[in-house]
């Protein structure tokens, strides 16, 4: 039997965007692809918060979590994350109590501390610099409004209350795996941009994880980038494209999915390659029976019991591809 026979595959989603698109275009394929994963038997569709990101238009998260809810039928959607010291507490209890109420049994929220964004866009957003500083209390304070009203706050998130919510803690620190494993909640590690603590990350959270309302063991699942083809060299290919963006990424430049191309050589120093690599460290790209290979050596070192994956392809329909791919091995 498979190292991955039953485990779930996942998809986090940020609306890549081509220079020459709309971004009535850009959301179109997002609901596509969406609805691939949906017919293909994907757990969940996560949308990230970014802001002011020239490339990257998932900026109104619950927004675009409540249009693709509408589009497909048994996917779970949900925030991969909502960046919480941007907003307060109510408002996404408030929200994410109403996408329960509208698609009930199929909305995530997963919290992050981040700002999604650069330091002037993170004022303009949060306008007090200290939020990011409360977290833990603000992530009490919205477990508190989305469970059952206790009758001790004359402040209460109507919809929203006992909606429940499943909320996770992502992270590419020690910090959030403390808190997750402290509030006995679901862990997303970001290893698909940040895959330096992964190891020590979910070690820790394993170690001091405390049994909650929510969950009685621990639960871990891990952000991969995944480029799979046909064969090696075409996903190999196709991954020159997450290559630019990320070297586009490190120079300040914006983020347009770019095409891909057949060598990098000339456009990266050997510093700017090894850092895009460093970044993409944990990438799987290849054929099926590679992309298979390497998703088992990973799960068993690392015994998470999900995957959620970023897909950054050119073209749509190299996207829905490598879902069949993933599918083939899901199954």
């Amino acid at each position: 039997m498979s190292e991955l026979s039953g485990m779930p595959f996942s998809l986090l989603e940020l609306s890549p965007m081509k220079e020459n698109e709309t971004v009535s275009q850009t959301l179109a394929n997002s609901v596509a692809y969406a609805q691939t994963a949906d017919e293909l038997g994907f757990n969940r569709f996560w949308m990230a918060e970014h802001h002011n990101m020239r490339g990257i238009v998932c900026a109104a998260t619950s927004v675009l979590i409540g249009h693709v809810a509408g589009k497909t039928q048994r996917i779970r959607v949900g925030a991969g994350g909502v960046m919480l010291p941007n907003h307060p507490p109510l408002v996404v209890a408030e929200q994410f109590g109403t996408l329960e109420s509208l698609y009930p049994g199929r909305i995530d929220l997963g919290l992050g501390r981040a700002p999604g964004s650069d330091p002037i866009t993170s004022r303009a957003l949060r306008r007090d610099e200290q939020r990011a500083e409360h977290f833990a209390d603000e992530v009490t304070e919205l477990q508190s409004l989305l469970g059952p009203y206790k009758g001790d706050s004359p402040v209460r998130a109507i919809p929203g209350e006992n909606t429940n919510v499943p909320i996770w803690l992502l992270g590419s620190s020690l910090y959030s795996a403390q808190l997750a494993a402290k509030k006995g909640l679901p862990y997303a590690f970001a290893g698909h941009f940040a895959p330096r603590f992964v190891h020590d990350a979910i070690a820790l959270y394993r170690r001091e994880f405390q049994p909650s309302d929510v969950l009685d063991k621990p639960y871990v699942m891990l952000g991969l980038p995944v480029v799979a083809a046909d064969t090696d060299e075409q996903a190999q290919f196709l991954a020159t494209t997450s290559k630019q963006r990320i070297l586009a990424l490190m120079r300040g430049q914006a983020l347009w999915l770019k095409e891909p191309i057949a060598s990098m050589d000339g456009l990266w120093s050997p510093q700017e390659k090894m850092q895009v690599e460093s970044f993409l460290g944990l990438a799987v790209v290849g054929s099926q029976a590679s992309v298979k290979h390497k998703l088992s050596m990973i799960k068993k070192e690392l015994q998470v019991d999900e995957f959620i994956f970023t897909n950054d392809l050119y073209e749509l329909s190299d996207r829905q591809h490598a879902l069949t791919i993933l599918a083939n091995i899901m199954s």
